[in-house]
């Protein structure tokens, strides 16, 4: 009962940021103008977007399969797939949860280790904040004057503040943390033999080696070629769903592809904020960077709503189809098994 109301408060809570972020991006706007905008733009563009968005979903769940192989598993790229989109989908009920139910996803339908998945999704992320930040330090050189003001006061500082912040203690602070790190050190050390048996400790040590033997499937690929392969058109596809979509209204076609890749960086940095699905934030870094050029907050949002709500409904489409999939799949094994 109590997890059920934790569950529900954390909902709340990130849906209430998401909301409030709506607010701050949309305050002031003419909703008439936004919706007849939204009339008058071009949604071939948009379905040109998504064809990308697809083909790039496509790419990233053969790169799934390919650092699961090495675990000894070899699942169907349409289970990997479906497990994927159902992953996306879970992000509108909570943030981040898309890993975990992804992998709880696979782990149910191929009866993969649960614990190593989440291994390979690590090495995913950290491959996928890599090439984001090499994007990022892109557009940083390519155009310093205006972008790099805006990645400097929009992300850098901030983020330098929030490390500021967190650190920023009194010595008095870090000596009670260090003297409580040594106590619990010293301890874990004297009754080593007995947290050894503790269930909790047994089920912890298992997850750490499950992960640890799943992150290091980077290592024992097969293809690291397709691997590579992969991870390119997987952002490139990112890319060229975003750059389509300014030709769909008149106040961004006079964009080039470096501002596409600026608005690419800068609305993977709005997606990774935590709320779900990057609602609100997503909307409010995005009409703020077009104006940059001069694009106004109404039109900027247009764009972004455009974009974003043209991802969600098809990430909705998809991954309520990969649900049924899953279910169809789960009863036909079972009665196989029958």
């Amino acid at each position: 009962m109590k997890r059920k109301i934790l569950k529900a408060f954390n909902f709340f809570v990130f849906l209430a940021i998401g909301i409030l972020l709506l607010y701050l991006a949309f305050k002031g706007v003419n909703f008439d103008n936004l919706v007849n905008d939204l009339k008058q733009a071009n949604y071939y563009w948009v379905l040109l977007s998504l064809v990308f968005a697809f083909i790039g979903y496509v790419s990233r769940a053969y790169r799934w399969k390919l650092l699961i192989e090495p675990l000894n598993y070899n699942p169907p790229v349409k289970n990997v797939f479906y497990a994927l989109m159902f992953g996306y989908l879970a992000n509108f009920a909570f943030p981040r949860i898309g890993e975990i139910s992804r992998c709880g996803s696979l782990t149910k339908s191929d009866k993969i280790p649960m614990d190593s998945l989440i291994g390979t999704v690590l090495i995913e992320r950290a491959i996928d904040m890599l090439v984001l930040f090499l994007f990022l330090f892109i557009v940083f050189i390519a155009k310093i004057e205006s972008f790099g003001l805006f990645i400097k006061e929009n992300v850098l500082i901030p983020i330098s503040q929030k490390f500021i912040q967190t650190v920023d203690f009194s010595i008095y602070y870090w000596l009670i943390i260090v003297v409580v790190l040594g106590a619990s050190v010293g301890l874990f050390y004297f009754f080593r033999k007995k947290f050894k048996r503790v269930k909790i400790i047994l089920k912890i040590r298992k997850l750490i080696r499950g992960v640890i033997s799943g992150v290091k499937t980077v290592t024992k690929m097969r293809s690291r070629s397709a691997f590579f392969f992969h991870t390119v058109i997987i952002w490139l596809m990112y890319f060229l769903m975003t750059y389509v979509v300014v030709f769909s209204i008149p106040a961004t076609q006079n964009l080039n592809p470096i501002d596409a890749l600026f608005l690419l960086v800068i609305g993977g940095l709005g997606m990774a904020a935590p709320v779900q699905g990057g609602i609100g934030a997503f909307h409010w870094i995005i009409s703020s960077g077009l104006g940059l050029y001069g694009i106004s907050k109404e039109e900027g949002l247009v764009f972004a709503t455009i974009q974003h709500e043209s991802q969600a409904i098809f990430v909705v489409i998809i991954g309520a189809f990969s649900i049924l999939m899953l279910f169809i799949n789960s009863r036909r094994k079972r009665k196989n098994n029958i």
